[in-house]
């Protein structure tokens, strides 16, 4: 049941995360340009993580979604952790625990 919802909880956090970047606001596309990436990488990282979510919600493709997942998130935490951006970690420390609970619920 726990990962199951965690599941779904992922796939969707994943997926309103990707539509926030590919939109791109104000404060998103600064962000990504004080940490020195170019101007179109919000819609770069959104498509990722849209895909990301994609790719968690079917069943074949479950693993490979979560490994992508791993990945993003994992880039998000080298970026902010250089940039001294802490305020960031705690949403990515949500999604990190995440996949971690639904890797092990599907192990």
């Amino acid at each position: 049941m726990i990962g199951a919802l965690s599941l779904w909880v992922l796939a969707a956090g994943f997926f309103g995360a990707g539509v926030f970047n590919a939109i791109g606001t104000q404060g998103t596309r600064s962000d990504f340009a004080r940490w020195g990436y170019p101007r179109w990488w919000h819609f770069l990282t959104g498509g990722l993580e849209i895909m990301c979510a994609a790719l968690i919600a079917l069943p074949a493709s479950r693993m490979i979604g979560l490994a992508l997942g791993a990945v993003i998130i994992a880039a998000a935490v080298l970026t902010v952790l250089r940039h001294r951006d802490f305020s960031h970690l705690i949403p990515l420390g949500v999604f990190a625990a995440l996949i971690a609970l639904v890797t092990a619920t599907l192990s």
